[in-house]
């Protein structure tokens, strides 16, 4: 797969133009109840990219609107990337990321898949560290998070398929609560029978907002059935695990395996990849393989399944009890939080907020 190329001159440094930070006590009251997605800190980080010039013009400053031409070729074709990830507040009152590379990395290969320029995965976490410094003060108290959102969008102003010439980076910050609030005693997922997310060879494994867009429908199905979300099968035969319509799915089986869809049509999680490689020190052997849905069904009846979680970033580890489908519904583990789900999801916020040693490295300090 080709990528887009440009001249590369110099790193980008995203040097900071402060703006007028809101008031504190106005901070304050905003990080008391942030809710998920609403509410954004003071800057940008920002930089643009064209055929001719490469990277340039990359900057840290006060957050406006973005201008874009009628015929901007992310309105008409949808060529966009996105990633997600968090600032966590560390014990010391000091600010770190998490794995941070590996968003950057996926950055880079949903570009690729795009036709988009690609960012170098250092000038990627410039970005990201710059504007965390300078917005700090908008980085909420446990078990609050900034999440951070990192996106390319196609800018050139044409009506014509083809890859863009012109394209815009910036990474938004927005202070976040839980994802499911309230929903901590366990998700209801509906299987969807009919709408798919992901084909082989389409864009799956790519982070952008048309595998997003694609999935609204079936998310609506899903409230309509009382669900919190949907669990997608495979574009085929529509009988293969995929993943949620925001997470990766896990299972946990009777004979201490961890068990989760493998990768090709579906997202590279970095909550999905740091579950797998802790899941020995709590007894798991990790196992990526093909899930039926009659295996999972089959599995929840008679025990050989014994926990199910959804993970991500803005989710984090979520349990998942209930599934409800066209025939009907069964649960897992009885309908409550399995054990190992819970310890897992323990020892994985513990690491983010610095409450426990880091042997790997994972944690990334930025303030």
């Amino acid at each position: 797969m080709s990528s887009v190329a440009g001249p590369r001159l110099s790193a980008l440094r995203f040097p900071a133009t402060p703006t007028t930070p809101t008031p504190d006590g106005q901070r304050a009251a905003l990080l008391a109840d942030p809710g998920f997605g609403r509410v954004f800190s003071d800057h940008v980080a920002v930089a643009s990219w064209s055929a001719e010039r490469g990277w340039h013009d990359d900057a840290v400053r006060g957050a406006e609107p973005l201008v874009l031409h009628p015929a901007a070729a992310v309105l008409h074709y949808a060529q966009e990337i996105f990633e997600g990830l968090k600032a966590y507040r560390q014990p010391d009152g000091s600010v770190a990321l998490f794995r941070p590379d590996l968003n950057a990395a996926r950055f880079a290969r949903s570009a690729r898949r795009l036709s988009l320029p690609e960012l170098p995965p250092e000038d990627f976490l410039t970005a990201v560290t710059e504007l965390v410094r300078l917005d700090a003060a908008w980085v909420p108290d446990p078990p609050a998070t900034l999440y951070l959102r990192p996106y390319t969008v196609a800018t050139e102003a044409f009506l014509g398929v083809r890859p863009a010439t012109e394209a815009r980076f910036a990474v938004l910050a927005s202070p976040a609560g839980p994802y499911f609030s309230g929903r901590e005693v366990g998700l209801t997922l509906w299987i969807d029978p009919e709408l798919s997310r992901a084909a082989p060879g389409g864009t799956g494994d790519a982070k952008c907002g048309g595998n997003y867009a694609a999935g609204l429908a079936a998310q609506a199905v899903a409230r309509e059935h009382a669900c919190d979300q949907v669990l997608f099968l495979d574009a085929v035969a529509h009988r293969w695990l995929e993943e949620s319509g925001t997470m990766n799915v896990l299972l946990v089986t009777a004979d201490g395996e961890l068990v989760t869809p493998p990768l090709g049509t579906i997202l590279d999680g970095v909550t999905r990849r740091s579950v797998l490689e802790i899941a020995a020190g709590h007894g798991l052997t990790p196992v990526e393989r093909p899930v039926s849905v009659e295996e999972l069904r089959e599995g929840a009846r008679t025990g050989a399944i014994t926990e199910v979680f959804a993970a991500g970033t803005a989710a984090v580890i979520s349990p998942i009890v209930r599934f409800r489908e066209p025939a009907g519904e069964f649960t897992v583990g009885g309908g409550e939080p399995g054990p190992r789900t819970l310890a897992l999801r323990a020892e994985l916020v513990d690491l983010q907020f610095g409450r426990v040693p880091d042997p790997r490295g994972w944690r990334v300090p930025v303030v």
